[in-house]
């Protein structure tokens, strides 16, 4: 025997041991998904991407399906959310079974109903920051354009579903949407995770600490890809233990294709 081989031999055995462990703690995490009957459903909006890869690693490791709702918003590498860097991220959500909805092309924020249509304020895109005023049928334009690119990138239709940003809608901003076939998802109060509070304020274990204390079966729980002006950023820190928290209280995770208010448009592709 070569010297050194029964160690090697051990730190292998040892590897082997923790990758099957963990293997096994994935598969009783899915299956007691499948049978929970007190699901919350996670839900993600997007922004800068920064913890983009770690929220899918996350998510992939513990089984977890959620719900992404895409805007074309800039990147901390200077590109966009759904340009072609992203596309590849994208395909591999879409293959493991998550949920898309909208959130507007250009993250276009709901300022007051006008008589000619909607006031908004888009965040992205060649009119950042400035005031428009968008028809009923160019409303609907912007909320297309998420599903067109989705369908691109990865091959897979959109559920119809969106999500204002910020949650700022009008009785006719709703109906705008729903006569073009969309219809609003917003959060619970307790689902507001919290990351774009700033951090000095609402540091991360506060923000974990109440999301399990008050979160409830039922509830739409919302968090993003990345918020610029938050400074520490929440995914890191509380993701994991917010997923096994929930967990440890009987609480499962689904999206929002089974949730009983927004099935029928959830199941319903673009």
């Amino acid at each position: 025997m070569r010297p050194g081989s029964s160690v090697a031999r051990r730190a292998l055995v040892g590897a082997l041991s923790v990758a099957v462990t963990l293997a096994l703690a994935a598969g009783v995490a899915r299956a007691a998904e499948a049978a929970c009957e007190r699901p919350v459903y996670l839900s993600f909006d997007t922004g800068h991407m920064g913890v983009a890869p770690l929220v899918a690693e996350v998510l992939q490791r513990h089984g977890v399906k959620a719900t992404f709702f895409l805007a074309n918003e800039r990147t901390l590498t200077g590109g966009s959310s759904l340009d072609d860097t992203w596309a590849h991220w994208w395909r591999a959500r879409a293959a493991e079974g998550h949920a898309f909805g909208s959130h507007t092309w250009d993250h276009d924020s709901w300022l007051a109903d006008v008589p000619d249509g909607l006031r908004v304020k888009p965040s992205q895109g060649p009119q950042a920051g400035r005031v428009r005023t968008l028809t009923s049928a160019q409303y609907c334009v912007e909320l297309d354009k998420p599903a067109l690119r989705l369908q691109a990138m990865t091959g897979q239709r959109m559920a119809s579903i969106f999500r204002a940003p910020g949650g700022k809608t009008s009785p006719a901003l709703l109906k705008a949407a729903a006569a073009c076939g969309w219809t609003h998802v917003g959060w619970a109060p307790a689902g507001f995770l919290g990351d774009e509070l700033p951090s000095d304020k609402f540091p991360n274990a506060q923000l974990l600490q109440r999301a399990l204390r008050d979160v409830r079966a039922g509830d739409v729980l919302l968090a993003h890809l990345g918020i610029w002006s938050r400074q520490d950023a929440w995914a890191p820190a509380v993701l994991e233990p917010l997923i096994t928290g929930l967990r440890a209280k009987g609480l499962c995770f689904a999206t929002l294709r089974d949730h009983p208010r927004y099935r029928t448009a959830a199941n319903t592709l673009r």
